[in-house]
């Protein structure tokens, strides 16, 4: 499911539709549902008191789309998840999913919607009452489904994130790259084709927040997942925008990089800067804007 895309990608194209006929070409695009934006965003405006939030945002998630939200602590970044999942209404725009405007909707109807997104905090935001089991199943529970079909839908959703063996654990007894992971699993349950990370590997060490990384990489990449990953972090940047997975002839999952003559075409980069949007584009021209303000993030300044 990755998309890469190389330099005689055009001219490759031109060929293509010389050659083909109509019904070849009917056979090769996209289904129609999938011109559709799974997210998107139109001139959305938020402030709180005299404080600008939002300031005319736009942007869209393509399906199977990352898109990679960067900005400073207070910048927006985070505001833009609460609005897709209903928990801030904007002031003035539109917030569609799916090709639905959900920005008016009521409690009850976001519930709905809300169905297709899964969450995943920065903390992890686990219950500690509740083993990695319950943690997992936790919406299962509440909707009532057979603990048969419960257990095999954790287990599976553990396995996807590598702690299987830690089914029986208590929030307490992991580290935080486990908690983590335990929360992406949770997210995962129902097979939600929408998926947002908040912040997720804040905090963590380098080889933890790499698999964090690789989790959302194999979302997007094998299970044709869309999401928005927020985050201040250039390493994640680096990782997203650079690797995709693949599985091998021994059914492995396998990382590896775009290379030189390739680029990901699936993962994309927004920048914020007080609330208004002052990048949107690869990673690649991401990397050779001469924008000051750029410039200092990418430096960590």
């Amino acid at each position: 499911m990755f998309s890469l895309q190389n330099e005689e990608t055009v001219v490759a194209e031109e060929i293509i539709e010389e050659e083909l006929q109509p019904t070849d070409l009917e056979d090769a695009v996209d289904e129609p549902h999938r011109i559709i934006p799974a997210i998107e965003f139109r001139d959305v405006h938020l402030s709180f008191d005299d404080n600008k939030i939002l300031d005319g945002v736009s942007f869209t998630v393509r399906r199977g789309e990352t898109k990679v939200i960067l900005g400073r602590s207070g910048g927006g970044k985070s505001t833009t998840i609460r609005l897709v999942l209903g928990l801030l209404k904007p002031d003035s725009g539109q917030i569609l999913i799916d090709g639905e405007d959900i920005t008016n909707y009521s409690e009850i109807e976001m519930m709905k919607v809300r169905e297709k997104i899964g969450m995943v905090f920065q903390e992890g935001a686990l219950f500690d009452s509740l083993s990695v089991y319950d943690n997992v199943a936790y919406r299962l529970h509440e909707q009532g489904i057979d603990e048969t079909e419960v257990e095999t839908e954790v287990r599976r959703m553990l396995k996807f994130v590598d702690l299987e063996d830690a089914i029986d654990k208590m929030p307490d007894e992991l580290s935080g790259g486990m908690r983590r992971r335990v929360g992406i699993a949770r997210a995962l349950v129902g097979d939600p084709q929408i998926i947002m990370f908040d912040e997720p590997t804040a905090g963590l060490d380098p080889p933890t927040a790499r698999t964090i990384c690789e989790l959302a990489i194999k979302l997007r990449d094998l299970e044709d997942v869309s999401s928005i990953f927020v985050t201040h972090e250039m390493k994640n940047v680096e990782y997203l925008s650079s690797e995709y997975a693949t599985v091998n002839e021994n059914g492995e999952v396998i990382f590896e990089m775009e290379g030189e003559k390739l680029c990901l075409i699936n993962t994309e980069i927004v920048m914020f800067k007080e609330g208004k949007v002052i990048f949107s584009g690869k990673n690649e021209e991401f990397r050779a804007t001469k924008d000051p303000y750029i410039l200092k993030f990418v430096r960590g300044k």
